[in-house]
């Protein structure tokens, strides 16, 4: 999936309820896992995450 031009993966685990996520930025790669039963909450967090990196980095830099 892509997310303001960041691609990330999301996929069940094999306890149900858990989430495992990836994404890349530049050559930092972040994973994690979010716990919930709805398919497109887990995906909603990591955009989210997404967005709080990439404002991150644009304080980084201005």
């Amino acid at each position: 999936m892509n997310h303001r031009g960041v691609e990330f993966t999301v996929a069940k685990t094999a306890i149900p309820g858990i989430w495992q996520w990836q994404f890349r930025i530049g050559e930092q790669i972040k994973t994690g896992r979010t716990e919930t039963k709805i398919d497109l909450l887990a995906i909603r967090r990591v955009q989210l995450r997404i967005d709080r990196e990439l404002k991150a980095i644009g304080r980084e830099t201005a």
